[in-house]
């Protein structure tokens, strides 16, 4: 097994050992490990607390950049749809992942499964309800400010 899956289960497991969950992730470039993070929802209450969340915050803070192009993330589960998407903001290149969504969803985390599940769906067809709300007459567009800087 590859050192750096290695690491990323081994901080899964201390993060279990301590009240968390099962997920530890390990953010590499150039083989040298840049940041690290665990789940940390059972500390900080913060649903965005993810282990690969975390590991991007950290670099990105460390580095003082929101590009990562080149990075390479390492989990010990498949990410879910939020940390998935935060990789793509960030230009991360690969991941590599143990655990898959449906093996977490087995053991009663399966809130990355339904998402992943909702998100096929049209969105009026999705639990989460979303409705357009256009501009006002005389209201400032943001989109056409930022166009113009």
């Amino acid at each position: 097994m590859d050192k750096f899956m290695e690491r990323a289960i081994e901080l899964a497991t201390e993060n279990i050992q301590e009240g968390g969950q099962p997920f530890g992730a390990v953010l590499v470039k150039e083989n040298n490990i840049i940041t690290e993070g665990v789940n940390e929802l059972h500390k900080t209450f913060d649903v965005s607390g993810h282990a690969e969340l975390l590991a991007i915050r950290r670099a990105q803070a460390k580095l003082q950049t929101n590009n990562l192009s080149g990075y390479t993330m390492y989990a010990s589960g498949e990410p879910c749809p939020m940390c998935l998407t935060a990789m793509y903001f960030a230009g991360i290149e690969q991941v590599f992942y143990c655990a898959t969504v449906e093996e977490a969803a087995e053991v009663g985390l399966g809130k990355s499964k339904e998402i992943y599940d909702d998100l096929k769906k049209a969105k009026t067809e999705r639990t989460l309800s979303m409705r357009r709300m256009p501009l006002r007459e005389g209201q400032v567009d943001p989109m056409k400010l930022w166009e113009e800087t």
